[in-house]
């Protein structure tokens, strides 16, 4: 059914459910995983518009953090992910990184949004709903411990 999954991943609880979800569905069609973090960058390049070197640094050294564990996560349960950090918008990185690696399915968090802000803003997964040539799963189930295949 699905040969690669693109797991976007940014460590927050919504993001460790997708992660569980996603990978739960790796294992069950033996697809190949991507696991991808974003580093949100304002207007693009952060640097270029003069912002804080080091602001974005330590952003970088955050999301590297959670990629790690997201790594672990997934090797524990028998998969070996490609691990890939990209900076930018996340809709526009999200949709070239499932492009450039072929992913049938994209796999994100549910963010859960209050009125006002879904309407002052255009949330990523209406934003990757338009821009996707694959399928789009918003991961809410969560996956017991019991559903999951663990390494060794």
């Amino acid at each position: 059914m699905y040969a690669k999954i693109l797991l976007c991943f940014d460590g927050s609880r919504e993001g460790r459910l997708a992660l569980r979800e996603g990978a739960r569905l790796a294992q069950i069609t033996g697809a190949g995983v991507t696991l991808l973090a974003v580093v949100e960058t304002v207007a693009g390049n952060a640097l270029a518009q003069g912002a804080d070197a080091g602001a974005l640094a330590h952003q970088q050294a955050d999301f590297k953090g959670i990629l790690d564990e997201g790594h672990q996560r997934l090797s524990a349960m028998g998969l070996a992910p490609e691990v890939r950090m990209e900076f930018g918008d996340p809709v526009a990185e999200i949709t070239r990184v499932a492009t450039e690696t072929g992913a049938d399915l994209v796999v994100v968090g549910h963010h859960q949004q209050g009125r006002w802000t879904r309407w002052m803003s255009r949330s990523v997964a209406a934003g990757l709903g338009d821009a996707l040539g694959c399928s789009l799963l918003l991961a809410q189930k969560v996956v017991e411990d019991s559903e999951i295949i663990r390494n060794g």
